[in-house]
């Protein structure tokens, strides 16, 4: 199949390019963007199964409004002293200018005495927003916000702060933008160096950049067409993923058929012939990488949680696109340019001698044995670092902390509690159709002061609890000890909080907890799910995959304990990175999600084509353990190219400047160069030399093309007429 699609290709190149670009042009000009079908609230993303998610409903029934933000106007004296009678005044000056300022989606400010901290230090001015995420006009709205209150405490004692999720978001915005910008130019640079000091060509460096630019160009619109069609919605942050993964998959794709194609003109294969042969014996092994990442992110559909969900579609789709590119688009470039592609360099013409790869062979193929149990221990010392692995919800520590949201969240805790910032709110519904009862009210409200909960926030009348028109609901607003995502926060929210407001409702009532922090207990009990039911399921479908290609069941094992050892060694080597030496009280909640998308996608990736090459050598008549030498030999440079280029791109994530970026850059980077100079360089061959004819069973997919030559003697590759 695939010697007569490259037969096609290499021998009608402008046809080829020629149907590219037409799609191309089609796609980009006519086809929705990924706007149209993003979702903006992650709690849009839970299923109405859970709790914070049905206090959504309620909220958006009883008040007229649902997912609501807030901006928060923090005040204090610039001397930290009790705020005076004047000072309070002009804080109440402040509510009344916003107020009256008009600005949209500005729905109600509220201030006064209850707003006033116990220490009388920090008074709190609340704007409800109406919208939710990175919605331009509520972004807009903070700003205005802020250009209205400042003026106000001008030439005062006083000074003011907006924080908030929305004003968080606004003051970062930037600083996102310009690490997006710095990683992106990183990313773009280090790929054309890289790949020029492997080929020694422009050509060769280029080539990846601008097959991924065409990619990148079309996949958003066909994902979005998909969307549209299906009726299914991605995440904000699909667009970044899908950057990374059409860089990443994409130069792993071309390097993988560059160093097919550069070998077999080596061989003395002519340059077409030597395409031919490099996309018919390449393309199987793309084919069934992508089909394997395919199945990895497809498994995402499994999540509970939307925000994982929505991402398998989309990715499924880019890859597959890319995987498309590279047996298709590619090929028809080389076919035109010919040898000129590794130009100026003269270093395709012959093979170089006593290469670092050709050493790692002989070692490999000669002490098999001592190669697993290096290259197994070390992945399995990193993995004990697991034992100690927690979760981070905490939003606000990731951010800079040198911004005006920052700073007003620190000065709202030197006068209240943490969650002051997001409280949690209870509902309290009546189910007889009777207006609640202001004692019942009272007493439900004094037994919601569990240990954790900071206070009440009081309801702009001074009572504890805000009614809806017809009294049938009131909102009972808690201020938590905690930050409202650390997982203190999350503990009380999703449970004992919860316990205690079912138990203690009154009589004819039922009671919901809401608020950022049940929300994120939420997500973090469909996380745990989703994790624990996506990678089995993802990897019996890849292990299946493998069985078909390799027509073997002992290789496909493992291969995947392969795989889930360097998620397991990737995982602990981050947390002894940052939990351990950083000294962080845990590491972000979709870390491992990540790894999975990343590190266990793409390892299985490079071991698919060392297992291939593996199978290769075998057919040629090598026994297994020149088998594993040649592989090394010839497969290794590939590898190793790959992951470099690939850890690389991730590594300049370190230079962003905001923790959970550098987080996810260290994780990610670190993943690949196990998965590719540990895992698939030493692990594998090492145990498919150690394992034999048996790694094969039972379709013994290694019998030998040609009589097999006795042990130790190597059978070179030879042109193709």
């Amino acid at each position: 199949m695939f010697e007569r699609l490259a037969r096609v290709v290499v021998h009608n190149p402008w046809k080829v390019i020629a149907v590219w670009l037409l799609a191309t042009i089609a796609i980009v000009g006519f086809a929705p963007s990924l706007a149209d079908v993003t979702a903006r609230d992650q709690s849009n993303f839970l299923p109405t199964s859970y709790e914070s998610v049905q206090a959504l409903e309620l909220a958006k029934t009883a008040f007229g409004r649902s997912n609501d933000s807030s901006a928060t106007i923090v005040v204090k004296r610039t001397d930290d002293a009790p705020l005076s009678a004047e000072d309070q005044a002009k804080v109440g000056e402040i509510a009344r200018q916003v107020q009256s300022a008009g600005i949209e989606r500005v729905t109600s400010v509220a201030t006064g005495p209850q707003a006033l901290s116990p220490n009388k230090k920090v008074q709190l001015v609340s704007a409800g927003l109406q919208g939710v995420g990175d919605d331009p006009k509520l972004i807009e709205a903070v700003k205005k916000i802020r250009e209205v209150a400042r003026p106000v405490v001008g030439g005062t004692t006083l000074t003011m702060a907006v924080t908030g999720d929305v004003a968080m978001f606004v003051d970062n915005e930037s600083a996102f933008n310009n690490a997006f910008v710095i990683v992106g130019v990183a990313t773009v640079l280090l790929i054309i160096i890289l790949l020029a000091l492997m080929y020694r060509s422009p050509v060769a460096a280029f080539l990846p950049v601008f097959t991924v630019g065409l990619v990148s160009a079309v996949a958003p619109g066909l994902i979005a067409l998909i969307a549209k069609a299906f009726g299914f919605q991605v995440d904000q942050s699909l667009q970044i993923l899908l950057t990374i993964v059409l860089y990443g998959v994409g130069t792993d794709y071309i390097v993988f058929l560059l160093f097919r194609y550069r070998e077999r003109l080596r061989a003395g294969d002519d340059p077409k012939q030597a395409l031919v042969t490099a996309v018919s014996r390449i393309g199987e092994v793309i084919a069934s990488a992508a089909g394997a990442i395919i199945i990895a992110f497809s498994a995402l559909l499994l999540a509970v949680f939307g925000g994982f969900r929505s991402f398998g579609p989309g990715l499924a789709i880019a890859v597959a696109l890319m995987a498309l590119a590279v047996v298709t688009l590619i090929p028809a470039v080389v076919s035109l340019l010919g040898t000129k592609v590794f130009w100026p360099s003269k270093s395709w013409r012959r093979t170089p001698k006593g290469t670092a790869f050709q050493r790692l062979g002989r070692l490999t193929g000669r002490r098999p044995g001592l190669v697993a149990l290096a290259s197994g221990g070390v992945m399995v010392a990193l993995a004990l670092g697991m034992l100690g692995f927690k979760s981070d919800y905490d939003q606000t520590g990731n951010l800079p902390q040198d911004t005006e949201s920052a700073r007003g969240f620190a000065d709202l805790q030197s006068g209240f509690p943490a969650g002051a910032l997001n409280p949690t709110s209870v509902y309290l519904r009546s189910t007889t159709g009777q207006r609640l009862d202001s004692a019942a009210l009272q007493r439900f409200a004094d037994e919601l002061k569990v240990p954790g909960v900071g206070g009440v926030m009081p309801a702009q009348n001074g009572s504890p609890a805000q009614l809806n028109q017809d009294g049938t609901v009131a909102r009972i607003d808690l201020l938590l000890a905690s930050h409202p995502y650390t997982n203190e926060a999350l503990d009380l929210a999703g449970d004992k909080l919860r316990t205690v407001a079912h138990e203690k409702a009154p009589p004819g009532t039922t009671a919901l907890v809401g608020g950022s922090s049940s929300i994120f207990a939420d997500i973090r009990s469909a996380n745990n799910r989703d994790l624990l039911v996506i990678f089995p399921v993802a990897g019996l479908l890849i292990a299946l995959i493998l069985g078909l290609m390799l027509r073997s069941l002992v290789a496909p094992i493992y291969l995947m304990l392969a795989v889930v050892l360097g998620f397991l060694s990737t995982l602990g080597a981050t947390v002894i990175a940052f939990q351990g030496i950083g000294g962080k009280a845990g590491l972000m909640f979709s870390l491992p999600i990540i790894l999975y998308l990343f590190v266990v996608a793409i390892g299985t990736d490079y071991n698919i084509l060392m297992i291939a090459r593996l199978r290769e050598e075998a057919k040629e008549g090598n026994d297994p353990r020149t088998a594993a030498d040649l592989a090394v030999e010839h497969g290794g440079p590939s590898v190793g190219a790959a992951g470099l280029i690939l850890a690389g791109s991730f590594a300049s994530m370190l230079l962003a400047g905001i923790a959970f970026l550098m987080e996810m850059g260290f994780a990610v980077s670190i993943g690949i160069l196990i998965s590719a100079f540990v895992m698939s360089m030493f692990l594998v061959p090492s145990l498919t030399a150690l394992l034999g004819h048996k790694a094969w069973w039972p379709g013994h997919g290694d019998e030998p093309d040609k009589p097999r030559l006795p042990a130790g003697e190597r059978r070179e590759p030879i042109a193709v007429d």
